[in-house]
């Protein structure tokens, strides 16, 4: 029988991105936390690896009085491999964190591959890159929930234990196994073998239903993440997925329907209100243009139109590779355009260190620049630069910033924060400053991007083959224009020029209205971040969490 309204006594949260801000899975558990804190209170735990082993993670306070018996219990038992610190996430709500060192977990690596082979036949053997350090760090995860569950008797307990992305799921195997009274979740934020179709070049939508995963993951060479995930995707208590659109493609490539679909939600807690909003936004402005005049050593007009895009370094998957087009088709309207435009793309890349001209100069902004910079097209040196992407694609479309151009196009390849060495600004202070961005994405289970954008009064755009976008299109009294805040284009796999040229026209439209037509546009995006606040989406976590004590128990019934 469903427990409709079963809701977990603890629930442990695992992924790799827990205090290590990598992507959006980051952004998913950050942002989540208090919310769940509202039911959970403090049996609410968050895994992640311990990467540092220091004080030196900004995000991670440790508290040794929390759960002092048991972690005592832990370090009176030297020949253990498992070693944590626990503390709290410096995110709203501080949840309780534990940070696990999963280095021991190398040295009997091959019994661990033996042991999942052995119960879910997962292939290890073509394991490569981060497929190793994943996995120690996913059994490590779960020899600490086994170890707080035995120590605490928690078998009256409903327990959850919910893997985020592959790499978290051969812990979620090894708890089904170990403590088949705890229930299992487990979360494809973007299948493997999705991401790498798509990544690659291949036709993912029109062919979809002519793929066979396991023959796509030989052929891509990601048998065994792809093994992992597939594995557990069965094998959990309760398989979800982030959007409908990668619903479809998991169960398409995994073999496996999804039990409930879990829309990424956000909270606008740390969005400024009011006058504090208006003085942050114009500091963000402020040093969004310094930093290019610095750059390109000339004074850019004060009604300049300040676009970005941002996230993940995938060219296509991205949609990188359209930004820097639409770039340069906009750069060709020359005196058609209503305003100069300034386009960041705020990326990591394989960043050297903060360019030290530009940082002399940001150090004397009341010194006017009358010569651009040598590069005068990125703000952080890159080891291989000649080899960038990014950069190819800028030079090969001649988007060096000459000073006749209308479109002014830099490369921001660090992430942002406090000591950056350019701007030393978080990336939300910097987001809120610019005035429209775009994420055309090809491949993009949700999108946090043009969320986050929205609920700072950024409109955007973005693409119906995004999670986000399709969502959007779904949301009552929504037009689907820029003019509610989010224009949703139309992308397909074989559209890339039309994209660009909407991209090209939106943001040309946009430079041409008027203030009250702008001011409107924003109010209206900001509006419609409201209808993805995570107290709109958390009832589905709920109703995932019931349907996975459920299933455990119709498991236990059978075993």
């Amino acid at each position: 029988m469903r427990k409709k309204n079963l809701k977990p006594d603890f629930l442990f949260n695992v992924s790799w991105e827990v205090c290590n801000k990598v992507g959006g899975i980051y952004t998913v558990l950050s942002t989540q936390a208090k919310t769940l804190q509202t039911t959970l209170k403090d049996n609410l735990f968050f895994i992640g690896p311990d990467l540092t082993k220091d004080d030196s993670n900004p995000l991670f306070v440790e508290d040794p009085t929390l759960f002092k018996s048991w972690t005592k219990s832990l370090a009176d038992q030297p020949d253990s491999f498992i070693r944590i610190r626990i503390g709290r996430w410096m995110i709203p709500g501080n949840p309780i964190v534990i940070l696990v060192d999963f280095e021991p977990y190398y040295a009997i690596k091959d019994k661990i591959y033996g042991f999942i082979w052995e119960h879910y036949q997962v292939d290890s053997l073509h394991g490569y890159g981060d497929y190793d350090e994943a996995s120690m760090f996913s059994i490590a995860a779960a020899k600490v929930v086994e170890s707080f569950y035995v120590f605490h008797k928690l078998e009256h307990k409903n327990v959850a234990y919910h893997a985020h992305e592959w790499m978290c799921g051969m812990g979620a195997l090894y708890i089904q196994q170990m403590l088949p009274q705890v229930a299992t979740l487990f979360t494809t934020h973007a299948t493997t073998v999705g991401r790498s179709i798509a990544g690659n070049y291949k036709p993912l939508y029109d062919n979809l239903t002519n793929y066979c995963g396991d023959q796509m993951a030989r052929e891509l060479n990601v048998e065994s993440k792809h093994s992992i995930e597939k594995q557990t995707a069965h094998a959990v208590d309760c398989f979800t997925t982030v959007s409908d659109i990668t619903a479809k493609e998991a169960e398409q490539l995994l073999e496996k329907p999804i039990d409930v679909v879990l829309k990424n939600g956000f909270e606008n807690d740390f969005v400024p209100k009011g006058a504090k909003f208006t003085s942050t936004r114009n500091a963000a402005r402020k040093q969004l243009i310094a930093v290019a005049q610095k750059v390109l050593g000339k004074t850019l007009a004060d009604d300049t139109l300040i676009v970005g895009t941002s996230g993940r370094y995938e060219l296509k998957n991205k949609g990188l590779d359209a930004f820097v087009d639409a770039m340069n088709s906009l750069n060709q309207l020359g005196d058609a355009l209503a305003k100069d435009i300034l386009a960041y793309i705020f990326v990591p890349a394989w960043v050297g260190e903060a360019r030290q001209d530009l940082a002399y100069r940001m150090q004397n902004l009341d010194k006017p620049e009358i010569t651009p910079l040598e590069f005068p097209y990125i703000t952080h040196w890159l080891h291989q630069m000649d080899h960038d992407p990014i950069l190819s694609m800028m030079r090969e479309r001649g988007l060096i910033n000459q000073p006749d151009s209308r479109v002014k196009l830099i490369f921001v390849p660090c992430y942002l924060n406090e000591s950056d060495g350019i701007f030393n600004m978080s990336y939300y202070d910097v987001l809120i400053g610019q005035d429209i961005t775009i994420y055309p994405s090809y491949y993009e289970p949700w999108g946090y991007t043009p969320l986050e954008s929205i609920a700072f009064k950024v409109p955007t755009v973005t693409t119906n083959l995004s999670g986000f976008g399709a969502w959007v299109e779904t949301v009552d009294n929504y037009n689907r224009g820029l003019s509610d805040g989010v224009a949703v284009l139309e992308r397909t796999d074989h559209n890339y020029s039309e994209i660009v040229e909407n991209i090209s026209k939106t943001i040309s439209d946009y430079a041409a209205l008027d203030t009250k037509e702008i001011n409107r546009t924003r109010n209206r995006a900001s509006q419609l971040s409201d209808r993805a606040l995570w107290s709109k989406f958390i009832e589905a976590y709920y109703e995932a969490y019931a349907l996975a004590f459920t299933n455990r128990d119709s498991r236990i019934d059978t075993n």
